[in-house]
């Protein structure tokens, strides 16, 4: 017998918090389609050419405080 997806619901609800993030995290990487390769590639070469103009100087970047800090404020906390 199967159980609904009530059931299923109902049941991770029960989980433990970490459990419970293991099971979304894991229905997630069977769902999310394999990343096309050519977005990854794309995606590589812009973070290390962004890498390098901060190692250069020529982009000075953020500090990480300062960053987390607009974060937060941006989302209300």
């Amino acid at each position: 017998m199967s159980l609904t997806l009530d059931q299923i619901v109902a049941e991770a609800r029960r989980l433990p918090r970490e459990q419970s993030a293991e099971l979304l995290d894991r229905l997630l990487a069977e769902t999310v389609d394999t990343p096309d390769p050519e977005i990854e590639q794309a995606w590589k070469i812009e973070t290390r050419r962004r890498i390098a103009e901060i190692e250069s100087g020529a982009e000075p970047g953020i500090d990480g405080e300062v960053a987390t800090a607009e974060l937060r404020r941006i989302v209300g906390r």
